[in-house]
This record gives structure tokens, C-alpha cells and sequence, in this order.
């Protein structure tokens, strides 16, 4: 249970406009929750596990990222310590427990889905939560959260898209590695709770023979079932490239079979030149504040940020949120998934009791070769997009 959340207005820099450290509401913590207890009159231990001596360019961008977010924090001084996990999980376990033993209250990072397993299992007795950079829900539960975008997030945006736009039958294409069948259910999900039917799967190896293999049966399943829609696990450096030729060719023509993709279509800008996928969906975070992050990072740093840098500040900017309430529990399971979410670097977020999250997406199209957005980022978790 949460109790009503009253309304804060937004954080902003003048100079820049960029309202990325602001929280959507300041929200009472119901419930006890797991976490420790602060004292916010003096700066928070907070700990940044980063893998500096695996991936260094990473690692200091994801630093930079949580330096930045602190100077947007009006009135929260948090005392950031970083710490370097190697990249691996041994290590991350070891670092962990050192930084709660030196009195850190909550732990951001690691990033990859081991290393982050390994940290909040280290820390569980401790009370202390995890918000780690990884985007693999496997991990997620208990004091450990995910930060990254996750498969279920953008398959349902997608979705409940698509039914608002009249699809009434997709079918699922999908490879057959880990990656492909992770994305598989989360689409799979995404229809039962949504008004489009699953008209089908079809799985196919991740080789050139097997994408070609593949285009028949696709053909038939869309023929037989009349799916109106193909909802693709593709990636843009994998498959993409080549089911955008091929299935055009068999007959699946992108302007009466709505294409959609489960990853950004948009990246690398080459992808945007492809025949096949002119008109197809995707989803991506709200591309104005993105935007806006990149180039405030770039002002304060000289260099682009990494990617996956936002992540980091998207975690210092919901303990800061938290923690300007003044409250002993601002960072229990319970504050740490208050209803009403954060602002981050590419809108809004929110982390949920399971140790996922949810992210106010836009969804996209490409028209001439340009990225259009047909449907904005919900700028609340009362938006259309939810």
C-alpha cells in the first residue's frame, strides 16, 4: 500500500533546461519494506560498483553520470564511493560487503546480470538494495533491482500500441539463442494482456541459412491466420537487416503487415536507409530529454556519454528524490517503488516490488529514412502508454 502522493514541482538547471533529476511526487513510504535506516541531515553513503579495471570508458562514463545527477540534487548531499567490481562476480561480491562495511546505505550497480546477482546476494542480510545497471530480470527480486530497459517493458508498450491502433493478430518471429527466447515470452506476455491475439510463432537459428529458412514459414503463418502484424526479436546488427529484404520479397509486405521490433530500429543510423523497414514500430525513451542528456553530458565532459550511462544517473536521481523528503526509510523496498516513479534521462521510470521496472516509452516509426514518433512518451504512470 502507498499513501496519496502529494505533488513536487520539477528540478531544473535554467542554463539547460533539463528537468532530469526532478521526481514526479514526493510519496510517504507505506510499509516497513526492506532497507536501512538514514539519517538525511548528513550526506547518504551511497555506492557505485562499476567495472573500471574490465571496461574503463564504461566505467568512468557511468561515473560522470552519477556525478552529474548529484550536482542536480537541491538540498541532498550524497557521499558517492565507487568501487570496481572487475567486471566480474567474485569481485563485485567482495566490493559489496566492503562497502556496506564501510557504511554505504545503498548500493548502484553493477552492471552485467552476474556481478549484480553476485553483489545482492553478498549484501541481503545487510539490508541493503541493490540498483543495478543490468537489464536481465532473472536477477531481479528480493533487494536487487534492474535499471535497465527490459524486454517486458517495451513489448507491452508495444502492444497495448498496437491495439489501440486496431491489430487484432500478430504473429511472434524470434531466434532460437537465450536472447531471442527471453524476448519470445515477453511478447507472448504482452499479448495475453493485451487485445491482440497471438497468431503464431516461428523460431529460427541465428545464421544467415536460418533467417532465409525461416521466411516461408512466416509467410504461411501470416497467410493462414490473417495476422495483420510481426512482431520481431531481430536486431538491427543480427536478422533485421535481413528479414527487412527478404520477407518483402516472399510477400509479407510491410504495407499491409505491420512490422514491429522489440529493440531500437534507429540504431545505427545505417538501419534507417533499409527498404523493409520504412513504416515499421519500435519503441525508444522520450528522444527530447534523451537528447537533452546528451548534450548536457557532452558540456560537462567534452566526450559523449556511454549508452548505458543515464542508467546511473536515473539511480542517484531517484535516491536523491527520496531522500530530500527527509525520511529515516527513503531508501526500503517501499519508498524505492512508490507508485508515483522518478524522472530520468529518458522520462519517466518507475521500479516495482519484483525488481523490474517500468519506463514511459514513445513509440516510433521511420518515414524517409527519418525516426518519427507517432505516439509520445507518457509523461505520467497514468498516461495512455499504461
Amino acid at each position: 500500500m502507498f499513501t496519496v502522493c502529494k505533488p513536487v514541482s520539477k528540478l531544473a538547471k535554467a542554463a539547460i533546461a533539463l528537468t532530469t533529476a526532478a521526481f514526479l511526487a514526493a510519496c510517504e513510504p507505506g510499509g516497513v519494506g526492506g532497507g536501512p535506516s538514514i539519517d538525511t541531515s548528513n550526506p547518504v553513503p551511497v555506492a557505485l560498483l562499476v567495472p573500471r579495471s574490465g571496461d574503463a570508458a564504461l566505467a568512468q562514463s557511468l561515473e560522470n553520470a552519477a556525478r552529474m545527477a548529484m550536482s542536480d540534487l537541491p538540498n541532498v548531499k550524497i557521499d558517492l564511493r565507487v568501487y570496481d567490481t572487475a567486471g566480474n562476480p567474485t569481485t563485485a561480491t567482495a566490493v559489496a560487503q566492503q562497502a556496506v562495511a564501510e557504511g554505504a546505505k545503498i548500493i548502484v550497480g553493477p552492471v552485467y546480470a552476474q556481478a549484480a546477482n553476485a553483489a545482492g546476494l553478498a549484501v541481503l542480510n545487510n539490508n541493503v538494495n541493490v540498483l543495478s545497471f543490468s537489464n536481465n530480470t532473472s536477477i531481479a527480486g528480493g533487494n536487487v533491482f534492474v535499471l535497465g530497459p527490459t524486454f517486458e517493458n517495451t513489448a507491452n508498450r508495444l502492444m497495448n500500441y498496437a491495439g489501440r491502433q486496431g491489430k487484432t493478430n500478430t504473429v511472434i518471429v524470434h531466434s532460437n539463442d537465450a536472447a531471442g527466447q527471453v524476448g519470445q515470452a515477453a511478447i507472448a506476455n504482452a499479448l495475453a494482456n493485451s487485445r491482440v491475439n497471438n497468431a503464431g510463432t516461428v523460431g529460427y537459428d541465428r545464421s544467415q541459412q536460418g533467417v532465409i529458412n525461416s521466411v516461408p514459414t512466416i509467410k504461411a503463418t501470416v497467410d493462414s491466420t490473417g495476422a495483420d502484424s510481426i512482431f520481431m526479436t531481430a536486431t538491427t546488427a543480427g536478422a533485421l537487416p535481413l528479414f527487412s529484404q527478404l520477407l518483402p520479397e516472399a510477400g509479407v509486405s510491410p504495407a499491409t503487415t505491420q512490422f514491429i521490433g522489440l529493440t531500437r530500429w534507429d540504431i545505427p543510423p545505417q538501419t534507417l536507409e533499409l527498404p523493409g523497414v520504412q513504416g515499421g514500430w519500435f519503441a525508444l525513451p522520450d528522444p527530447s530529454k534523451a537528447q537533452a542528456y546528451r548534450q548536457r553530458y557532452n558540456a560537462t565532459y567534452g566526450e559523449a556519454p556511454h549508452p548505458i550511462s543515464g542508467l546511473a544517473y536515473d539511480g542517484i536521481a531517484a535516491i536523491g528524490a527520496l531522500v530530500s523528503q527527509g525520511k529515516s526509510n527513503a531508501l526500503t523496498g517501499a519508498a524505492l517503488t512508490q507508485n508515483a516513479g522518478f524522472q530520468g534521462v529518458g522520462g519517466i521510470f518507475r521500479l516495482r516490488p519484483n525488481g523490474t521496472n517500468e519506463r514511459g516509452l514513445a513509440v516510433a516509426t521511420i518515414q524517409n529514412k527519418q525516426v518519427v514518433v507517432i505516439d509520445p512518451a507518457p509523461q505520467s504512470f497514468s498516461g495512455a502508454g499504461f
